[in-house]
């Protein structure tokens, strides 16, 4: 799911590529789309980035869209946005450590058709969106104890032995933060999922075909 102002995503009067998505009368373009497809690969470190398939670019269309929908709809306070920026450059200099050296960092960035600078404003966006999703609905999708439980019995247990040869599973105890942590994301996925849909009908979203 994930944390994306008009200027990456709004078709400008001179634009002439087709218009893939709007929300009111706000356009995103197939163009804006194939960005975002590349900007996700390289966050992902597939690059250079494989050819998009149909379903890739939908995708890719659907988190710029939602992306533009949940920041217009919770209005991120300066605190907001300056938590993002300053999570944005710790992940900069993540995303430089995965090459060799900065001549190579240098021509992924051009090659991905921006600056440094631009990369760190799209990664702050982003953190931004992911920020706003997290303060949200994590106080609503905390799993119960009988969750957690029932996790550790019936999926835990099992997939750790399938993996392991038959050996013991480690008690609940020693697991029990990382499963709650598994089922929180679960429901704050199904909680987004609700969220989105009841905004569609008064944002006006539509997408339409490429």
């Amino acid at each position: 799911m994930v944390i994306a102002a008009c200027g990456w995503t709004c078709a400008r009067a001179e634009t002439l590529d087709s218009v893939v998505a709007s929300i009111g009368n706000l356009a995103i373009t197939s163009s804006d789309v194939e960005q975002e497809y590349r900007f996700e690969r390289f966050l992902d470190g597939q690059w250079p980035p494989p050819p998009p398939t149909p379903a890739a670019l939908a995708s890719s269309r659907e988190h710029l869209t939602y992306q533009l929908l949940l920041t217009r709809e919770e209005k991120p306070g300066p605190d907001d946005i300056a938590e993002s920026e300053k999570s944005a450059a710790v992940n900069l200099v993540a995303l430089r450590s995965e090459y060799p050296n900065d001549g190579d960092f240098a021509q992924a960035l051009k090659n991905l058709g921006m600056t440094e600078a631009e990369l760190q404003v799209r990664v702050a966006r982003q953190n931004l969106v992911l920020h706003l999703i997290d303060q949200r609905l994590r106080p609503a999708a905390s799993p119960s104890d009988d969750a957690v439980a029932e996790y550790y019995k019936s999926t835990f247990v099992p997939e750790f032995q399938r993996k392991n040869n038959g050996a013991a599973a480690p008690p609940l105890s020693d697991v029990e933060s990382g499963i709650r942590e598994v089922l929180l994301q679960k429901r704050i996925n199904e909680l987004l999922d609700q969220w989105i849909e009841e905004l569609k009908p008064t944002t006006n979203v539509r997408f339409h075909t490429f």
